[in-house]
């Protein structure tokens, strides 16, 4: 009974973030034979194969979301309220193949994106224009994405690195960054923490990003059942901000709480998340052989 339910749960978490063509998706990337921009053995794959990576996603949407040029580019063109799923579909299919897959096979994802990038352009409520493919706009994008899931795995990973093996996983993502057009990313995370830094004049919460924030945290399309559980990973998300963007999103920080009972919820909630989607041992041997 309890192998039943932990299989229907990981194929509900599986099909809510890889799509209907998700079990086909992973077969190409982790099956098909040729060089790969990472070996198994970089940071970049512990980090993104881990559970943590569900809070540390949702806390850099509400992060990236304070450039205003990058938020007024998702508002106009993503379509996130419409259908949030399949944008979130597409991305974790883009970390999967660029992390995972052949080059070759990245490669094609990263022209993809850059395509995308390269046609959204408009301007926002005051009239400055934006272009999505700006390399400094991409920076920002890559840098908050790179702290928020390193700060997630660091808090929630099942195995945290060491100092050294950080530095690796920013160094890692760097090349990633470069394909998509970012200029000089961050490669260890002291640079991380000082490109973060030298953003921060650019940021502010404005009404786009805010309501950004009340949809992802209190009204995400999801039946009534899973509405606790949602509640729990958007708490850590919350938490996992620095304090200065949780000012400025009006999230209140609330220690007692946050130290009892917030991050204890999301240190259960990433095992439970763990044990759901890992694959059976029998599974896990096959794909080890195949890739040995």
């Amino acid at each position: 009974m309890l192998t039943v339910v932990r299989e229907q749960l990981g194929q509900a978490l599986f099909r809510r973030v890889a799509g209907p063509d998700g079990p086909a998706a992973r077969a190409r990337i982790h099956d098909t034979p040729g060089p790969r921009w990472f070996g198994p053995d970089r940071p970049i794959r512990t980090v993104h194969g881990d559970a943590s990576m569900f809070i540390g996603g949702l806390s850099a949407l509400l992060l990236q979301s304070l450039h205003p040029l990058a938020m007024a580019a998702v508002a106009g063109h993503s379509g996130y309220r419409g259908d949030p799923w399949s944008r979130l579909q597409r991305t974790s299919t883009f970390l999967a193949v660029t992390t995972y897959g052949t080059a070759a096979d990245a490669q094609r994802a990263v022209d993809h994106v850059r395509g995308i990038h390269e046609r959204i352009r408009g301007t926002t409520a005051e009239g400055v224009p934006y272009h999505a493919a700006d390399p400094h706009l991409l920076g920002w994008v890559h840098a908050a994405e790179a702290d928020s899931f390193l700060r997630a795995h660091e808090r929630y990973g099942a195995r945290p690195l060491d100092a050294v093996g950080y530095d690796a996983y920013v160094a890692d993502t760097a090349r990633v960054a470069e394909a998509l057009g970012v200029s000089d990313p961050p490669r260890d995370r002291r640079e991380l923490s000082e490109r973060l830094i030298a953003y921060r004049p650019e940021l502010r919460a404005t009404p786009q990003a805010r309501n950004a924030a009340r949809f992802l945290l209190f009204q995400p399309p999801l039946p009534l059942a899973a509405r606790p559980f949602y509640g729990a990973l958007a708490a850590n998300a919350v938490a996992l901000l620095p304090p200065w963007a949780r000012s400025m999103l009006w999230l209140p920080r609330v220690p007692v709480v946050e130290d009892l009972a917030i991050r204890p919820t999301g240190q259960a909630l990433t095992r439970t998340i763990r044990w759901a989607m890992t694959p059976p041992r029998t599974l896990r041997a096959r794909r080890e052989v195949r890739h040995a």
